[in-house]
């Protein structure tokens, strides 16, 4: 069988012919030969499979640059690829979804048909911190108060102003009422002022160092804000906010790391993550160049649930039963943060910990 013309391969693929050019300029998908003269393109017999393929990718939403990886690959390298591919497509997706379900939740709330009688709720709160057994330093920094829940873990040379300047930036919220219909905006607001305070406090002094290079020095943070039946979550990093709910524990934050990535995509498996050599590298975070979306949710809030925010100090070495186990029998919430942070350090403490419990109780 000769070549096809361009029209005919289009047909055979069902690829536009300038779809085609755009691919050949691209070199995803050069045609077989190209007449000297003309410029006319023609197309072999068994590019049809490649172009289809091609077709296929694009209709996942595949990036060229990334088609162009999966076709260079042997058939069991690609299928691993666009599985790959897929699965943070899904997760991307379920991050889209707590989203919608946030601005759901918001915009129903500003409706006055969608309020409810409910009986007054109130939350008591307890934060501790601890440098742990083996790191000189904190760099941790954990706040609770009648409205705002917060924990910042900070890294490099200025980790530890880093993560106070974060916190610090959100006191605020303590004493400003949030105006009717703005909670996305002060939360949005709220993650610049932090991100502002984390740059400001690094390049004071906490990272620069002689050379005024601010290094690798930033800090994830977890915080939540009492809106008076509900906490709002704000999350960029690898701290973690966890939920007590009738006895059963759910983890409520997504890690922002490398590892969490590949988790995500099928690269590896939970048990794989927690050996994995790059378990601590940070995708998301505040500081210099570093991506600071922030993950935000609402969560309705019940009488006798009981949240936890912690560092990765805690579940990197406590398993979520050991947390569920203090959570679930710790009287005050003082008792559950200090169970907790010995549990890290019984555990060797190679970490600093720290911990915020709030427990939703009726009148408070």
């Amino acid at each position: 069988m000769g070549l096809l013309t361009i029209g005919a391969f289009a047909r055979a693929t069902r690829l536009s012919p300038k779809a085609l050019r755009l691919y050949d300029e691209l070199g995803l998908l050069p045609p077989a030969h190209v007449d000297p003269v003309t410029g006319y393109r023609r197309y072999a017999p068994d590019q049809v499979e490649r172009a289809r393929l091609v077709a296929w990718l694009r209709r996942l939403g595949m990036p060229l640059v990334r088609i162009r990886h999966v076709c260079s690959l042997d058939a069991a390298d690609a299928a691993r690829e666009v599985r790959a591919f897929w699965a943070r497509a899904e997760a991307d997706f379920a991050a889209r979804r707590d989203l919608v379900a946030f601005l759901v939740g918001h915009l129903e709330r500003e409706d006055p048909a969608m309020t409810a009688t409910v009986s007054p709720l109130g939350i008591r709160y307890a934060a501790g911190s601890d440098a742990g057994l083996v790191r000189t330093s904190n760099q941790d920094t954990a706040y609770a108060g009648s409205r705002l829940l917060a924990v910042a873990d900070g890294y490099g040379d200025g980790g530890a102003p880093a993560s106070a300047a974060a916190v610090d930036a959100l006191k605020y919220l303590e004493a400003d009422g949030v105006p009717a219909g703005g909670l996305l905006d002060v939360l949005a607001d709220a993650v610049e002022q932090a991100e502002r305070a984390v740059h400001g406090a690094v390049l004071a002094g906490g990272g620069a160092g002689d050379t005024g290079d601010t290094g690798d020095t930033g800090t994830t943070l977890t915080a939540m804000l009492w809106t008076g039946s509900q906490l709002a979550l704000v999350h960029i990093g690898d701290c973690r906010a966890y939920l007590l709910r009738e006895g059963e524990l759910f983890r409520i934050t997504h890690d922002h790391t490398v590892v969490q990535t590949m988790i995500d995509e099928g690269r590896i498996g939970a048990e794989e993550a927690a050996s994995h050599p790059q378990r601590s590298m940070l995708v998301r975070a505040l500081g210099r160049d570093a991506d600071a979306t922030a993950d935000m949710r609402l969560h309705d809030a019940g009488a006798g649930d009981r949240y936890l925010l912690c560092s990765d100090g805690l579940p990197t070495v406590v398993p979520d039963a050991e947390i569920r186990r203090v959570l679930s029998g710790a009287g005050e919430p003082e008792e559950a943060v200090r169970e907790l942070v010995a549990l890290a350090n019984a555990a060797g403490g190679p970490d600093n910990v720290s911990c915020v419990v709030a427990d939703v109780v009726v009148g408070a």
